[in-house]
């Protein structure tokens, strides 16, 4: 051998070296066969991907990892190399070791000798389960994209719309070809401009725009009112390179907004005009009841006659019922009208509430009423003529409701420095879901009671007072065991 052959020599060794270490290193999957089918190298990639180590994979036929319904592709294949011919990103599948399907690109080249015979083929194989994955899910997007009933664009940082939906198209007007590659301009009214440069604004630090309401012109030139959600778009890097953009076209919500509104200022005028002739009518019945409640106590004092007597007595009941239900009805005009007036001096809790028993129990003699309190002397501040109709409410309402049962019992405590009082019978009860509207105005409890009257105002009036005391008022009750009343009043400062 001559010297000048050996450096040439030395320089196709290495040469060699050099790619069996790449073969070996790398990721991708690399195979040769020579044309009969068998494997004739089989790289550490091929065995990451497949399973099978070289010592199983060399000297086996290729179909060792081709599934049978994809033989004809090595048919193919092999026809196409013998003709010299490469094959480049080939898709398609093939097993491993444990059965796996693989999806993979391949690509194959013919292998010559030295005398440029072909005499087998190499394989380069890239697993595209990810690839195809991935497209598989934007696939799914690019659908619930297209049939969303939502319009759905995106555009680039510098406003240049880069996709439009069919919803976008039936929104605005303009076709895809139209919008695409315009500035969002397009649809955007000149004097809101200024609302794409805050949008990019925000867009560009990577924050989302939520339901933002604003106006966007159609292509025939309507105004169409809308609330957006904008998002950043980044590219695999994270860096922002563009927005997305969902609106949605808010006409009827606005407009049903403004049904309810005007029905509302409707309800309002009719509201104040029912409260306005309340309050009017309680007056008028105020006068002919007054003068008949008059003429009725002097009629008792000269009717002698034991029967003529009960009637007289039961007249003056039902007058005396009518009276309460005008006070209640003007208590209400008054309150809506925010002219109820509270007296505010310091007075004795336990004198009033006994006073009030007092006064139930003359007029119900066949119920036995009882106060219990660890005081015979309890101060508080508010208006204790209003406090008494409330306890005059809660003892009614007792009996009213216990035509079974007579026993009520009246309750103070003192607890947290502030008063507390109660209210208990054991008649109908009320039901656990109806115990959050017994307060309300007008709110009558029907179940057990048809034949007990009243206009449902007793106890919307007993909140509005206690509330105006600062205190709080609410019921504990069980169908068929009664009933517990309750307020709280602050203690005297």
């Amino acid at each position: 051998m001559e010297k000048d052959e050996i450096p040439l020599l030395t320089l196709l060794e290495g040469k060699q070296a050099m790619l069996a270490a790449i073969i070996e290193s790398t990721d991708d999957t690399i195979i040769s066969k020579d044309l009969e089918g068998i494997i004739t190298s089989w790289n550490p990639a091929a065995q990451r991907m497949f399973g099978y180590s070289e010592i199983e994979a060399v000297g086996e036929h290729i179909s060792l990892i081709i599934p049978e319904d994809r033989l004809d592709e090595e048919i193919f294949i092999i026809r196409e190399v013998v003709r010299g011919n490469r094959i480049n990103h080939f898709e398609t599948i093939r097993r491993a070791k444990n059965g796996r399907l693989i999806p993979i690109s391949l690509t194959i080249s013919p292998i010559s000798n030295r005398n440029g015979e072909i005499i087998g083929a190499s394989k380069i194989a890239r697993d595209i389960t990810e690839r195809r994955e991935a497209a598989a899910k934007q696939g799914m997007l690019a659908a619930i994209v297209d049939t969303s009933d939502d319009t759905i664009l995106s555009k680039t940082l510098d406003g240049i719309i880069t996709s439009w939906n069919k919803a976008a198209v039936k929104m605005f007007g303009y076709t895809e070809d139209e919008a695409i590659g315009q500035h969002i301009s397009l649809i955007i009214p000149t004097e809101r401009l200024d609302e794409e440069t805050f949008i990019i604004s925000q867009v560009k630090q990577g924050n989302k725009v939520d339901h933002f309401q604003t106006l966007r012109r159609a292509k025939d030139g309507k105004l169409i009112p809308i609330s957006l959600s904008v998002s950043p778009v980044t590219d695999s890097n994270g860096q922002v390179i563009g927005a997305s953009k969902i609106a949605r076209d808010i006409s009827g919500e606005q407009a049903a907004q403004q049904e309810m509104a005007q029905l509302y200022e409707q309800l309002k005028v009719l509201n104040a005009k029912k409260d306005e002739f309340i309050g009017l009518a309680s007056h008028e019945l105020k006068t002919p009841l007054t003068s008949m409640k008059g003429y009725l106590q002097i009629l008792a004092q000269r009717v002698t006659d034991e029967k003529n007597k009960l009637f007289v007595q039961k007249t003056q009941q039902q007058v005396d019922k009518l009276n309460a239900l005008v006070d209640d009805l003007l208590d209400v005009s008054k309150i809506e009208a925010g002219k109820l007036k509270l007296n505010i001096n310091e007075f004795d809790i336990c004198r009033v509430i006994a006073d009030a028993v007092d006064l139930i129990s003359h007029a119900n003699n066949n119920y036995s009423i009882s106060f219990q309190a660890p005081v015979t002397k309890c101060m508080a501040s508010g208006d204790a003529h209003r406090i008494e109709q409330v306890i005059v409410n809660f003892l009614t309402n007792a009996i009213r409701y216990s035509t079974d049962n007579q026993n009520i019992n009246v309750f103070l405590t003192i607890e947290g420095g502030g008063i507390k009082v109660g209210v208990k019978d054991n008649g109908i009860g009320i039901a656990a879901e109806k115990l959050g509207d017994i307060f309300s105005r007008y709110y009558r409890v029907e179940e057990g009671a048809a034949n007990v009257s009243g206009l449902g105002l007793g106890l919307y009036l007993c909140h509005e007072i206690i509330t105006r005391h600062g205190g709080q008022i609410w019921a504990d009750s069980e169908l068929g065991k009664g009933s517990t009343f309750w307020f709280t009043l602050p203690s005297r400062p």
